[in-house]
């Protein structure tokens, strides 16, 4: 539709009659008298000044605009999103597979020819790569996520003329949310690619094992075996390390797609990351063999945080912390009261947690000296001996009357900085009870930082209630009031569960046991596990002397495998880019060493990571096509087997949906027509070269 033009006054349009005649009234006054020109040439330069000056008194009186709107179709759109995820490989053929590709590119140009215009999106990546041909479609996705696709889709299309989606797939997804369980905007019209008809196969479904073992135990390995096809059959699962079998079972295998599961045990002998295979016997006639064996990966550590919770005398916050932390498999716990449990048995822990110590009964004050080179943990209450407290110099002097106390709700310092907590944490604390604290002036005498303040009724003081204290050899944590029991029971009864209060407790234990790097080079991958296709990120820090940054000095790095085969690379961090990467490796276990000569002095470090192979399309192969016949009837869209492209075509072209029409309206004032300007300028010198010409003055 071409571009329309209106022309608009910004007041009445009686103000032009107005303009018309001062202007001939001006040129009449200037040209009345007789010149020496004929008649003809006056009344045309009378005309000429005429018109100029209407036009000018026009511009200035009354500003008119140019409305000028224009419109522009935009065509409708088909995207054809396409699972190009390995399940596809497995099944089909490469003869089927390069068919493919050619009848979607000749979809594609017959949908262009019909004036359609479209789009294409791969599973595998957001943007189509740059000079992206059919016949570069490979097929080799490890994981299938088509909620995430179509979200994709959706995003990108949002508030543009979306016709329609072609899905290409066969409807397995093994990451995300299922895509029928997602309401969207447009119509799905599905391709059903792939098998549906289960193959005979044996599968190892699950492996279910802690991340962490102790060495020295002995731990389970849980896996669930499901098959198709050979029912009451047994096979023989196995559990391996480093081509060499640890433990086996005998399963019978029950009804098709029904889970055989299987208990499988190792040793944790040998400190570090160790690699498990867990495989199962290959039956006659499997049609993939590839998801008979899994790989479980267990870091073994030579031991447990030992923490040592030590009160004057039974009391329930024992129990909330016992109950808070007894979850957690890297604490080892032990509660120590005098007369009523046995000495402790440690000479040394990594925590203290003194509960109402030191004590004005004298009970427990001893444990103060015997594990002042612990992290300690001091929890004071109605019970504490202020005075000692004070002396032992913590960081926090309290000064009041032996004996008083006071009740107190906690206030969540928004300036703490040393670990997070949840945005809701703030609120849920102030619906908490309240705990009962010493009275008296609080001092600050330390670095400590305060994560809770103390409120009495609705007014929040700078008393501390909870100060933490991580540098240093020896950490310090003071809570100055008891009744943390009744916390736990408060968030039970909000929410159903304890889970606010023990990360609260589990975060401070968590501060207070880790130990302070003092090392001068930090080398470190940017995570502890990576997949075979992706790269392997490493992160540096150099420190001099006094622990500032330094930059711009080689590191040698140094990665071994399994096998002892060794990679050696060499990099220099910048301070603009202090990361290296290096490609992709094959699934193990590596250890790595790095060293650099920080300032005359070699620095070295080391540690390990975990590279894992991507076994998720292997798992499952027969297709879901009821999932996509689902998901086209809930969307208004249909499903079409794949050597249908014909109908496909046909229905993409027949219920195309209408071009949307987008208009656009813009103004301009005449007075910004600048060649107006010079158009007036050439007939006003045109007008008096004439006069001049003419004889007149």
């Amino acid at each position: 539709m071409p571009t329309q033009f209106k022309f608009a006054l910004q007041h009445s349009p009686w103000l032009l009659l107005l303009c018309l005649g001062l202007a001939i009234a001006y040129a009449w006054l200037l040209y009345s008298a007789k010149a020496p020109w004929s008649a003809g040439l006056n009344r045309a330069l009378a005309g000429v000044r005429g018109v100029v000056v209407f036009v000018i008194l026009v511009l200035l009186l009354l500003n008119p605009l140019i409305l000028q709107r224009s419109y522009q179709a935009e065509r409708a759109t088909v995207v054809l999103a396409i699972d190009n995820s390995a399940s596809l490989a497995l099944v089909h053929s490469p003869a089927f597979l390069d068919s493919l590709r050619r009848q979607l590119n000749a979809l594609e140009q017959r949908l262009k020819g019909a004036n359609i215009d479209t789009d294409i999106q791969l599973l595998t990546s957001s943007e189509l790569p740059k000079g992206f041909a059919w016949d570069s479609l490979r097929f080799d996705g490890q994981e299938t996520n088509l909620q995430k696709m179509l979200r994709q889709v959706q995003n990108n299309y949002e508030n543009r003329n979306l016709d329609k989606v072609v899905l290409l797939s066969d409807g397995i997804h093994n990451q995300g949310l299922s895509p029928a369980f997602v309401q969207y905007p447009f119509p799905i019209y599905s391709v059903g690619l792939g098998d549906p008809t289960p193959k005979r196969d044996i599968r190892l479904a699950t492996i279910l094992a802690n991340k962490i073992a102790y060495q020295g135990n002995r731990f389970p390995i849980v896996a669930e075996v499901a098959h198709n096809g050979y029912t009451e059959r047994e096979v023989q699962v196995y559990l391996s390390q480093q081509g060499r079998v640890i433990d086996r079972k005998t399963v019978r295998l029950g009804d098709d797609e029904g889970l055989s599961q299987v208990t499988l045990y190792a040793e944790a002998a040998q400190k570090g990351m160790q690699r498990y295979t867990v495989s199962v016997n290959v039956l006659p006639g499997e049609f993939n063999k590839e998801n008979n064996s899994r790989d479980v990966y267990v870091e073994v550590i030579d031991g447990r945080e030992k923490i040592l919770i030590a009160a004057a005398a039974p009391h329930p916050d024992l129990k909330a912390l016992r109950a808070a932390l007894a979850n957690k498999d890297n604490y080892s716990l032990e509660i120590y009261i005098p007369g009523v449990t046995p000495e402790p048995k440690e000479a040394r822990y990594d925590l203290v947690v003194l509960h109402q110590i030191p004590n004005r009964f004298g009970r427990g004050n001893e444990l103060i000296k015997r594990y002042e080179q612990s992290a300690r943990w001091f929890i004071l209450g109605t019970q504490s001996d202020v005075n000692t407290f004070n002396q032992q110099k913590l960081g926090l002097r309290i000064d009041g009357r032996m004996g008083q106390v006071d009740k107190v709700t906690p206030a969540l310092n928004a300036q703490f900085s040393l670990f997070t907590l949840e945005a809701t944490q703030a609120e849920r604390l102030r619906k908490y009870p309240p705990l009962t604290v010493p009275f008296g002036e609080y001092t600050l005498t330390g670095e400590a930082q305060v994560l809770l303040y103390q409120r009495v009724g609705n007014i929040e003081t700078e008393k501390p209630l909870l100060l933490l204290n991580n540098t240093g050899e020896k950490p310090v944590g003071i809570l100055t009031g008891d009744g943390l029991w009744q916390w736990r029971m408060e968030e039970f009864d909000l929410s159903d569960n304890h889970e606010a209060v023990d990360e609260l407790l589990t975060k401070t234990v968590q501060l207070l046991t880790t130990k302070e790097d003092k090392r001068r080079l930090r080398v470190y991958p940017t995570d502890n596990e990576f997949y075979d296709f992706q790269k392997i990120s490493f992160e540096t820090e150099l420190y001099n002397a006094i622990y500032e940054r330094v930059y711009d000095t080689k590191i040698s790095l140094t990665i071994t495998d399994e096998e002892g085969q060794q990679r050696r690379y060499n990099y220099t961090p910048t301070a603009g880019n202090t990361r290296f990467d290096i490609s992709s490796l094959p699934k193990g276990v590596y250890r790595y060493a790095a060293s650099a000569n920080v300032q005359g002095k070699t620095e070295t470090v080391g540690g390990e990571f975990v590279v894992k192979s991507v076994q998720l399309e292997s798992i499952q192969t027969t297709a879901d096509h009821a999932l996509l016949q689902q998901l086209s009837d809930n969307s208004g869209g249909a499903f079409f087997a794949p050597q249908a492209f014909e109908q496909l075509a046909q229905a993409l072209i027949e219920n195309r949906k209408p071009d949307l029409l987008h208009s656009s309206a813009s103004q301009q004032s005449l007075i910004h027509w600048y060649w107006l300007f010079g158009l007036f300028l050439a007939l006003l010198t045109l007008e008096w070269v004439l006069r001049k010409y003419q004889g007149g003055y």
